[in-house]
């Protein structure tokens, strides 16, 4: 249910439409989630994020006061260990890649359906790249678009063990924490561990970064 085992995963929900924010809300009270703030607008939940705390924000894409691509700009100054899920009604691939590239962890439309919706919040807060089905494949094209440019400078990366650079080779063709699992014969905690020590050796901050970086090293090759 949680990430963190001390209490229940802390979730903010952004949405202007207030029916769909309030289904939004009870859908995950209901799954054992701890909803911490809900507002219709994105400069008061950027305003609002400090206080709640959360650890996921599902945040909607299209907001009458400010775009979600600027909200998610606004909370990782706000709020920068909180991950982003966004739920929208687009799936237009330049809605996607523009919010993937502010820093959104995941991408999830409004059609998926209850289970679905809560899976996607509970993988987010571990910090896995959620996606509907269809768009993972454009975000991962778009990591080796950017890939091939010019090769970042600066000093040498640590040295990852074998078990690490496996794992960081699978998360580069997307695979998730769960298939990663079944692939290596690991447990889901275990990959977990593995990408968390990989992240703190490599300075990177979540599952997107590193996607990124794997990409730019050539792992997600056959």
């Amino acid at each position: 249910m949680s990430a963190h085992a001390e209490r229940p995963v802390r979730v903010m929900v952004v949405d202007d439409h207030p029916m769909w924010r309030e289904g939004v809300a009870r859908d995950l009270a209901e799954a054992g989630f701890a909803v911490v703030a809900a507002s219709g607008e994105g400069r008061q939940a950027v305003r609002l994020a400090p206080a709640a705390r959360p650890d996921v924000v599902v945040l909607d894409l299209q907001l009458p006061d400010v775009s979600g691509v600027e909200v998610i700009r606004g909370l990782a100054q706000a709020v920068p260990q909180a991950r982003v899920l966004m739920l929208s009604a687009s799936g237009e691939q330049q809605d996607v890649l523009d919010a993937v590239k502010a820093g959104a962890t995941g991408y999830l439309v409004k059609s998926a359906g209850p289970a679905e919706f809560v899976d996607a919040v509970r993988r987010t807060a571990l910090g896995e790249a959620v996606y509907t089905p269809g768009l993972a494949g454009l975000v991962l094209g778009e990591y080796r678009r950017l890939a091939r440019g010019p090769a970042p400078t600066g000093p040498p990366a640590p040295q990852l063990t074998d078990r690490e650079t496996e794992v960081l080779r699978l998360v580069a063709k997307g695979l998730s924490y769960k298939q990663i699992a079944a692939r290596l014969d690991l447990s889901h905690r275990t990959v977990q561990n593995h990408v968390q020590n990989t992240l703190s050796k490599l300075h990177l901050h979540n599952r997107v970064e590193l996607t990124r970086y794997a990409i730019s090293q050539g792992l997600d090759a056959d």
